[in-house]
């Protein structure tokens, strides 16, 4: 799983998949096994947090992933030879995918029915958990999906943003394995962009990808154009990330819907570099993308890059992508809590430690990569669900 220029090839081809582990996403189990189990499932590009640790995780599950390919490839799994490209995640400003939710659980009245334990799709909120006697939010789980606050009847929950410090970014681009960075930007920000691009942009020579990610605005198109115009020189491959509803893919249908249309009005414009949809994304977007044409045939392919106006150079999935997993999650925790309790210990389980759960988790991940993957020819995996 050496060959670097792999994911290249899918961005090029229309077939590109980045799974989004989160921003503020700092649970280093979770981390870890989604990287796994995505990256066996032949994901192209794995993005984390621009955290050390978080960093460190997800290249400890490449090397998994490198020792577990020939298995994989006798399943039907993946690509021989191929490795994700691992990307860290910056922001300009105040940003929703980076923040944490809080709150003091002494506050919370004993008759309150707990809705944001119910509702948080990260299982960051917690009472009275098994392992650690802890109420409150594991702030390494939480994502910053913001759902738990407007649900909560007494309005105790609030969040907690931080933005990435110019000074320290450095360090992190440079890490060894990091291929890639993505800026999370918003409308009118320029000058908080161009000092966060000045402080990498002396390292982005060493960066195969560098993408934008963006939710729609009012003048979009002329601030991204304005984007491109300072990047363009120090980074050839560009994406442009089109946030339509962040951190929303797991809720349903209809949220793919903000996505591919976000992703219509880039295209449009006809900016330089390469489209791929995020923010809503879940199983409805292929599906749409191919009903309206906006995905590449095999007989359009094209090598160059920015040809195709009409269509799409690949899918990100984040929510969704983590919440299709979280039954095998579930039962590897269930497995830690038996050893906290046999052998006094919190070690996490790993993935690979449990082969049939191992193999179940690529099966599911597979059942999304291989939705865009469809426009190559690829065998059918021995099924192990």
């Amino acid at each position: 799983m050496t060959d670097l220029l792999d994911p290249l090839r899918s961005l090029k081809n229309g077939y590109w998949f980045k799974l989004i582990c989160g921003a503020s996403f700092q649970h280093l189990p979770a981390v870890r096994n989604l990287t796994l189990a995505y990256t066996l499932a032949g994901a192209d590009c794995i993005d984390v947090a621009c955290d050390p640790s978080v960093i460190a995780v997800a290249q400890e599950a490449l090397q998994v992933a490198f020792a577990l390919a020939p298995e994989a490839k006798a399943l039907g799994f993946g690509e021989p030879g191929k490795s994700p490209f691992l990307m860290v995640s910056l922001n300009d400003g105040e940003d929703p995918h980076f923040r944490k939710a809080e709150f003091n659980s002494t506050e919370c009245p004993h008759e309150c029915s707990r809705p944001c334990e119910k509702i948080c799709p990260a299982q960051a909120i917690v009472f009275n958990s098994i392992k650690d006697n802890f109420s409150g939010v594991f702030s390494e789980k939480c994502y910053g999906c913001g759902r738990c606050i407007p649900i909560c009847p007494y309005d105790i929950i609030y969040t907690r943003t931080y933005v990435s410090t110019p000074g320290a970014i450095a360090p992190l681009v440079l890490s060894t394995g990091v291929d890639a960075v993505e800026i999370h930007t918003h409308v009118g920000r320029l000058t908080e962009f161009k000092r966060l691009w000045q402080a990498i942009e002396p390292h982005v020579d060493r960066l195969k990808v560098v993408a934008i990610s963006c939710p729609d605005g009012e003048d979009l198109i002329d601030y991204l154009r304005a984007l491109y115009e300072l990047i363009a020189p120090s980074q050839k491959t560009i994406i442009w990330q089109t946030d339509g509803r962040p951190m929303s893919g797991d809720i349903g249908d209809g949220t793919t819907l903000a996505a591919v249309k976000l992703g219509q009005k880039v295209l449009a414009a006809k900016l330089p570099g390469y489209v791929q949809l995020a923010g809503g994304t879940n199983s409805y977007t292929v599906a749409k993308l191919k009903a309206m044409g906006m995905l590449k045939s095999p007989e359009s392919n094209s090598t160059t890059q920015g040809s195709g106006h009409s269509q799409i150079a690949g899918v990100a999935y984040g929510s969704y992508a983590r919440v299709l997993l979280s039954s095998i999650f579930d039962s590897l925790e269930a497995k830690e809590v038996m050893n906290v309790n046999e052998k006094a210990t919190t070690v996490p389980v790993r993935l690979e430690e449990e082969p049939e759960l191992l193999w179940q988790a690529v099966e599911l991940a597979h059942s999304l990569v291989s939705q865009i993957k469809s426009q190559q020819e690829r065998i059918s995996p021995i099924r192990y669900l």
